[in-house]
């Protein structure tokens, strides 16, 4: 038995049941814990027979459905090094048919040390295992540090991918289009490159560039991409993904140095895009959604890593308007609408996920 099922499997026996209230305008609602005992997930998603999939930093894949709980062998071959791990999963919309996942994670290359990669493989039947993995897309020229994998991926409305790429700790290369640091990349599910934006002078999967750490992303109702993406001291960022734009990092930001000093230019610039929405202090945001139906029909959802909340955005531009928060939203590491139709979430400091009822 590894060390992931000896830590795991056990604890995650109990399940659904009530934890606490939690408060917000559309009524007191109840947080139900789904699943617990997770050492430090970064992501979740379902499968259309009910099975639901959490990765966890260090490198396994848990699946439970009902009172049933085991690990999925054969996952990809992880870094586990700062920030970087197995990180997102997205269950794709032909999953039925095709029955291929999609994974990012951060891969050793050797000599230039590691980057953000998008690695795909075949569930078998049974869900326990992984088969014909490979990855398919892995970052132009790693770097060391475990820092700033960004690493959301995004299925677009035509079946291709999004995937989300933070500067890996270099601020100057989210400027470079002959590396992928800093950019948000369009490629097909095969990997193909080509699908960015024909006008700009660089790698041809860069669809947009000059962001910082870009840990949540979501499709809105009318199929827009947008993103949140961590600033440094202060500056975080709300932003709404057009192809070929420059997002400014770090030549422009609300945040500053840890430090306390100036970073770049200043918060504007001709021909750099401005955020949406930005928090100052920062919440450090992760995982993003738009919800669908009843109160908070077209409201986005994201995590607070920092202050231990869901914040809730919602008008035309998009404002936090409400900050959700209980006892299980330690650490929020990533938000879902389930296809029950509830908000779900992943708590780092609970190491749960639960479901708001």
């Amino acid at each position: 038995m590894t060390r992931f099922a000896i830590s795991l499997i056990f604890p995650l026996l109990a399940s659904t049941a009530t934890a606490g209230p939690i408060e917000t305008e559309a009524g007191t609602l109840q947080a139900v814990t789904v699943a617990e005992g997770l050492d430090t997930p970064w992501a979740f998603d379902f499968l259309p027979d009910g099975t639901i999939l959490v990765t966890l930093r260090d490198g396994a894949i848990v699946a439970f459905r009902g009172e049933e709980r085991w690990l999925v062998e054969n996952p990809p071959k992880v870094l586990a090094d700062g920030q970087g791990g197995l990180l997102d999963i997205m269950v794709p919309r032909d999953f039925a048919q095709t029955r291929e996942l999609f994974f990012t994670y951060s891969k050793r290359q050797f000599i230039r040390g590691s980057g953000t990669a998008v690695y795909k493989a075949t569930l078998s039947a049974d869900g326990r295992s992984l088969t014909g993995g490979e990855t398919i897309f892995e970052i132009a020229r790693g770097s060391g540090g475990g820092f700033h994998f960004g690493s959301r991926l995004v299925e677009s409305p035509e079946g291709t991918l999004f995937v989300t790429i933070g500067d890996r700790g270099n601020p100057d290369t989210a400027q470079d289009l002959e590396m992928h640091n800093g950019s948000v990349v369009h490629i097909t599910k095969d990997g193909d490159p080509g699908l960015g934006n024909p006008e700009l002078d660089g790698l041809p999967e860069i669809y947009s560039y000059g962001h910082r750490n870009p840990q949540g992303a979501a499709l809105d109702g009318s199929g827009q991409l947008w993103l949140v993406e961590h600033g440094a001291q202060g500056g975080d960022e709300v932003n709404r993904v057009e192809p070929g734009v420059n997002y400014g990092w770090p030549v422009i930001s609300y945040g500053v140095n840890y430090n306390g000093t100036k970073i770049g230019e200043g918060t504007a610039k001709e021909g750099m895009a401005q955020p949406v929405h930005y928090w100052d202090p920062s919440i450090a945001p992760s995982g993003m959604t738009f919800f669908e139906g009843g109160d908070w029909d077209g409201n986005a959802f994201v995590g607070s890593l920092k202050f231990d909340y869901i914040s809730r955005l919602a008008g035309n531009p998009l404002r936090e308007v409400e900050q959700i928060r209980g006892e299980e939203t330690g650490r929020v590491r990533d938000v879902a609408q389930g296809p029950d139709g509830k908000l779900w979430w992943l708590s780092v400091f609970e190491g749960a996920l639960y479901r708001l009822e």
